[in-house]
């Protein structure tokens, strides 16, 4: 970045909130389908995720319910086609094979679905077996994103995992033999761990052959088991000596750190997630999804009922939406930048009218304010978080909140 010239961004004043929304094309669209039941509960998770009852899953009406949702969201996507599909949860491997072929069939027949769409399927060891990826890839899936968390036995029972490492293993060699495309989803900063055991964690997925790591470091988050009572975590510097030791291994060995927690080999980075830090646009459907879609009269946010039984229920009356709010002009510069300061790589300059609809003035204050404390570069085409602001992204983050 240092190489090419800076641009002179000038400070102006914001514009009022009656500022026009003026979009010439909507942005990438990508689907979202939440699975929302998993065998148990983790004490971690703070996701829409429910253990299974005794009764077991309504696989059958669920699907049902997710076809009918699609096809009432129909004329919202008219004519757009579809680039990506991430079906998470929850576990969504505990769909039969079966199932997904139906589910994505319909998706296929309701939408413009791309030729080449990525397919990502979400799974959790010890909820699949060799059989069921083979069912998976022949429905459609192109991509599994496996829950590993931890190849420690130790850990993964404090963690609350259903599986243990040789499980952990096991569903890996399988994933590698049906797909090209395979994310692990590792965690550190985890109870008791120490520096020796995140390397180790780390080289056992190195060793994998996996084209995609996700390292998450491990939060608190509320409303969670162990939010209420906190386990023993590593200290700041033994988890920040974590967080250096993996980003450091992963560029030895050529991944590319592309994203705050996402590590991908060359060319195989997840472009599902991709199209969200982009600020591009999905359609959500399930119990519980998200989902974000623009349009000449401005960007929407949508979510689904959340509650299994009430998602359930609202298929019954074909009332599948339970909030839906417009994004005002206020808000629209920190969601995009909420989402796009977390790309190594930042955005193009361009990309912020062309995704938002508003002229480059509007944050052209708070970039300059961020450039002055060693948060981003900025040159002619982009504006890139520096190593500061990609470690202190929160406090980057704050500069863009609404006033």
């Amino acid at each position: 970045m240092s190489s090419r010239r800076v641009i002179p961004l000038v400070s102006e004043p914001p514009l009022p909130e009656n500022t026009a929304i003026e979009l010439t094309a909507p942005p990438p669209l990508s689907l979202y389908v939440h699975f929302p039941w998993c065998v148990r509960k983790c004490p971690y998770c703070d996701f829409n995720s429910h253990a299974v009852r005794d009764g077991g899953i309504p696989e059958a009406a669920y699907i049902d319910a997710l076809i009918a949702d699609l096809e009432a969201a129909l004329p919202q996507i008219w004519g757009r086609r579809i680039h990506t599909v991430f079906i998470g949860g929850g576990t969504p491997s505990l769909i039969s094979p079966e199932g997904l072929d139906r589910l994505l069939a319909a998706v296929r027949s309701l939408t413009l679905l791309a030729p080449a769409a990525e397919i990502t399927l979400e799974a959790n060891p010890g909820t699949v077996e060799a059989a069921r990826f083979k069912g998976f890839r022949e429905a459609g899936v192109t991509r599994v994103s496996l829950g590993i968390q931890s190849f420690n036995d130790e850990h993964l029972k404090v963690l609350g995992r259903i599986h243990d490492a040789a499980e952990a293993r096991v569903a890996v060699d399988q994933a590698m033999t049906h797909f090209e495309l395979v994310n692990l989803d590792l965690m550190y900063a985890l109870p008791g761990q120490s520096l020796d055991q995140a390397r180790a964690d780390l080289e056992t997925a190195l060793g994998s052959g996996a084209t995609h790591l996700s390292c998450y470091h491990l939060t608190l988050e509320p409303n969670t088991p162990f939010h209420a009572a906190p386990p023993a975590l590593p200290d700041d510097d033994l988890s920040a000596d974590m967080q250096d030791m993996i980003e450091a291994r992963l560029a030895e060995t050529g991944f590319t750190h592309y994203e705050t927690s996402a590590f991908a080999r060359p060319g195989k980075a997840c472009r599902h997630n991709l199209n969200y830090w982009h600020f591009g646009d999905y359609l959500g459907i399930g119990a519980g999804a998200h989902g974000k879609l623009s349009s000449h009269a401005g960007i929407v946010r949508e979510m689904r009922h959340k509650h299994p039984a009430a998602y359930l229920a609202g298929a019954q009356r074909g009332d599948f939406v339970q909030e839906r709010r417009s994004v005002s002009v206020r808000d629209l510069p920190f969601e995009f930048m909420m989402n796009a300061l977390r790309l190594t790589d930042g955005f193009p300059l361009a990309q912020f009218g062309a995704h938002t609809g508003l002229p480059l003035a509007v944050v052209q204050p708070r970039l300059i304010e961020a450039r002055k404390a060693g948060f981003v570069e900025i040159d002619e085409e982009r504006v890139v978080p520096t190593a500061h602001g990609r470690r202190f992204l929160n406090e980057l983050l704050q500069g863009f909140l609404p006033d």
